[in-house]
């Protein structure tokens, strides 16, 4: 079975007033002697700002054991970062307004200089799910099989309805956001490896971007891992959630990797109608209408997630997480995603720091 590995970002918060704080040191200092040969006081790192954090989970196969490692990082960060009178929340964006302070490590610097206010406005949280895949060859026939469907999982995912004080009228206002970076969003087929490292080569060449880490395509091969990595998702406010994500992206994989065994094509789908379901995508969540993959064609919300299942119902069952997912599925359906809650919170308060506290409470508790 294909390892998994999650990679979540997560604000740094007042668990008190709901302020974003420029805490992250906090968290990712190196860990005291005591904590030095525990496995679990391990793997925290800075991010562009220091408002936030990110952690990732080894890599793993049983979605219960992803589950289990994420709820242990969250409250982990939490516990640190209440050394300092913080707490950490699992929002993709502030609700409240927030000048974010960037970290001043050489490379973020780089990016500030070149990037002006992109850099300097960029505090957003994403999930980042890794994918074993055999060979680069096997992970780019996968890139170009997924693509229709990664709108999909920013529909579910959304959790970022709030940017500076105000509504954004979006579900992932997140990936609006993240689609500032020249690099970022969909991209056309590659149709090999070898054309996939030559594209890469040539957007570097144009010294545009820094290095193949600012490489921020919806999905791309990691420069670092065997794996492909999927980062259309914002942050979940619910560890369930991202398991979700999780094993959704493993049963594309899987279903993708299948059908280039099998000789079948990818859909010649073109980057623009992409980028145009993913937008519909952010907008709209799980409550309206989203672009039907197979189709491209606008399609009620319920009935596209009910195709993706069906997409990868063969790789899920083999995995043993397609009950998990349908589970999942309708607690979400029936409790809403995490923007959805966000509103709801601050319909019931009236005041958004409210939303902050409460979205850091189910965080730190991690249930």
């Amino acid at each position: 079975m294909r390892t998994v590995g999650v990679e979540e970002e997560l604000l740094m918060v007042s668990a008190r007033t709901g302020e974003v704080l420029a805490l992250s040191t906090v968290v990712v200092s190196p860990p005291s002697p005591r904590e030095a040969d525990d496995d679990d006081e391990q793997g925290f790192e800075r991010e562009l700002q220091k408002e936030q954090v990110e952690f990732a989970t080894s890599p793993l196969t049983s979605m219960a054991d992803v589950e289990e490692e994420i709820v242990q990082r969250r409250r982990e960060a939490a516990s640190r970062a209440e050394e300092a009178g913080a707490t950490v929340a699992a929002l993709a964006t502030s609700p409240v307004p927030v000048q974010p302070s960037l970290d001043l490590g050489e490379r973020h610097l780089w990016m500030a200089r070149n990037f002006g206010l992109t850099a300097r406005e960029q505090l957003t949280c994403g999930c980042h799910v890794h994918v074993a895949v055999e060979s680069d060859d096997e992970g780019v026939a996968v890139l170009d099989r997924i693509r229709p469907w990664l709108s999909v999982l920013t529909a579910i995912s959304g959790n970022s309805p709030f940017w500076q004080g105000e509504d954004s009228g979006y579900s992932s206002y997140r990936s609006r956001v993240w689609n500032r970076w020249p690099s970022a969003g969909p991209t056309e087929i590659f149709g090999s490896a070898d054309r996939y490292h030559q594209h890469v080569e040539s957007m570097l060449a144009t010294g545009a971007l820094r290095d193949d880490g600012m490489i921020y395509f919806d999905a791309r091969l990691s420069a670092r891992y065997p794996t492909v990595e999927i980062r259309v998702a914002d942050v979940c406010l619910e560890p369930g959630t991202t398991v979700l994500i999780a094993a959704l992206v493993r049963a594309l994989v899987e279903t993708a990797a299948s059908a280039w065994r099998a000789g079948r094509p990818p859909a010649p789908v073109s980057a623009g109608l992409l980028r145009l379901a993913s937008w519909r995508a952010a907008r709209s969540g799980l409550t309206g209408t989203l672009v039907d993959p197979r189709t491209m064609r606008e399609k009620p919300a319920s009935s596209v997630v009910s195709a993706l299942v069906a997409h990868v119902e063969d790789a899920l069952a083999d995995s043993g997480d397609l009950e998990r997912v349908r589970r999942t599925l309708a607690r979400l359906t029936e409790r809403g995603t995490g923007a959805e809650r966000q509103r709801e919170i601050y319909r019931q308060h009236e005041n958004l720091e409210s939303v902050v506290r409460e979205c850091a409470r189910i965080t730190a508790l991690a249930d």
